[in-house]
Parts: C-alpha cells; structure tokens; sequence
C-alpha cells in the first residue's frame, strides 16, 4: 500500500537511484540538479546519496526486491 513503511522505503530508493542516475546526463543536471535548495534540492540530495553510497543503496534494492517479491 501506499501509506506504509515498506511503501515510503520503495519510494525513497526508487528516488534515490532515479536521480543518481539522471544525474549523469549532462542536460538533465543543468535542469534538475542546479538547485541545491526548495523542492528540486530534493533530487540534487537524493542524487549524491545515491553516488557516495552506491554500495549500501544497491544492497538495498536487492533486499526490498526480495522482499517485494518473495515475502510480501
């Protein structure tokens, strides 16, 4: 469900890969990624998150994989 623990988890490493990703595309980093404060920060932050820890993040998205998929 939307409202839940396991649902803001889902959404947040969804957040954070999305924007470590499009954070590599230099068109894109000059529109969304230029703002380090408001509401576009939001997706600068989730992207160096999502570059200086990219090992736990992985990790993560393997977990809630697993657990989407088999124990859920």
């Amino acid at each position: 469900s939307a409202y839940s623990f396991e649902g803001l988890c889902v959404f947040s490493l969804l957040v954070i890969c999305t924007s470590a990703y499009l954070s590599r595309v230099p068109r894109l980093k000059k529109m969304l990624f230029s703002e380090k404060k408001g509401f576009l920060g939001l997706f600068h932050k989730a992207s160096v998150i999502g570059t200086r820890l990219h090992i736990p993040v992985a990790a993560s998205c393997v977990i809630m994989a697993v657990y989407v998929l088999f124990l859920k």
